[in-house]
């Protein structure tokens, strides 16, 4: 089983940035894919990015060129990099991480940029 902690949320100008982190528990980390999601108050949770774990990685069109996922296997640490915020932007941030036919998910780290 894997469990994951989000962190580096909060409250932002818009164009600032922030890195958000996902720590995971378990040794077979380097070998999960690992994604983020968002969810927008009253939306739907909506895929942000991904990253493999070969280092593969994969963006929404709404987030290409702002966003970066990156991962860092012998902290256990799965990062995403968010420049040039913008209001629209504002969700609750989640990391999921894939092993073999199941799906671990963290508790969120809320994301709000102020225009």
């Amino acid at each position: 089983q894997v469990q994951l902690v989000e962190s580096g949320g909060g409250l932002v100008q818009a164009g600032g940035s922030l890195r958000l982190s996902c720590a995971a528990s378990g040794s077979t980390f380097r070998f999960n894919t690992i994604r983020w999601y968002r969810q927008a108050p009253g939306k739907q949770r909506e895929w942000v990015a991904t990253i493999t774990g070969s280092g593969y990685t994969n963006y929404a069109d709404s987030v290409k060129g702002r966003f970066s996922i990156s991962r860092d296997n012998a902290k256990n640490t799965g990062y995403l990099q968010i420049n040039s915020l913008k209001s629209e932007d504002t969700a609750v941030y989640y990391c999921s991480a894939l092993q073999g036919a199941d799906t671990y998910w963290g508790q969120g780290t809320q994301v709000t940029v102020s225009s």
